[in-house]
């Protein structure tokens, strides 16, 4: 998944705690892991047996997900499943992140609780990556950089559907999904940035209305698993329209 050549810079961006959605730019913490260890020790830091078989279902089977793998190939940073996914434990609620270090996605797999939680946070860190290598993301020292991918991501992974909003306790506003974008970025940001609320709320609100309206590489904002679908088809047929022209 190489990115432009400077485009690239330590950072991750990941999901935060599991009620919000985070991206990080820094590696989720891992366990302290010494040197070569046996018996329950060991145990506790082997793969999850349901990471990698999840992990494939995800990127065989999710439209979101083949949709951002087509894109990636597209924009020269074909994605290795074997290079650029790890599924390891993490301290803390965090999901999962992109270490933009290392152009690899880390799955947290004592915090994936099941196939549709592991679908969402692979396309969060996707929509990420994407940003990584499309654009010149200045992950640490730029927040408005950070700000837009946070919003693309919320807005774009499918992590603001009306579902996920039920499951939450959280519908029945006004113009709930830009709500739920506005929000879930703030939370991610705050999850990786030492600032206050002020700060992370400014910096989402300055570029929110060019980021929300960013809807690469789907065309649309995908709402549900039809409207990915259909986003893929259009995706697919790009070039074909375009030699038409």
């Amino acid at each position: 998944m190489a990115g432009p050549p400077d485009a690239s810079g330590p950072g991750l961006a990941g999901e935060p705690p599991q009620q919000p959605h985070s991206s990080r730019q820094a590696p989720p913490e891992r366990p302290a892991q010494g040197g070569p260890q046996s018996g329950l020790l060991a145990s506790l830091f082997a793969p999850s047996p349901q990471c990698q078989p999840m992990l494939l279902e995800t990127l065989e089977t999710n439209p979101y997900v083949r949709l951002l793998l087509d894109a990636m190939k597209h924009s020269g940073c074909a994605v290795d499943k074997e290079r650029h996914f790890s599924c390891e434990d993490c301290n803390g609620n965090v999901s999962g992140g992109f270490d933009a270090s290392t152009s690899q996605i880390v799955l947290c797999q004592n915090n994936i609780r099941n196939q549709a939680h592991m679908n969402r946070v692979v396309t969060h860190e996707l929509i990420h990556a994407f940003d990584h290598c499309r654009a010149h993301v200045d992950w640490f020292t730029n927040i408005r950089h950070l700000a837009c991918s946070e919003v693309r991501a919320a807005n774009l992974s499918g992590d603001c559907s009306l579902v996920n909003e039920i499951f939450r306790f959280h519908f029945g506003l006004k113009r709930h999904h830009q709500t739920c974008v506005r929000d879930r970025a703030i939370l991610s940001i705050l999850a990786v940035r030492n600032i206050s609320k002020e700060v992370a709320k400014r910096a989402v609100d300055e570029v929110f209305e060019s980021c929300f309206n960013d809807h690469e590489p789907f065309g649309r904002i995908p709402h549900n698993k039809t409207y990915a679908r259909y986003a893929h088809r259009d995706f697919q047929n790009r070039d074909r329209y375009y030699s038409n022209i």
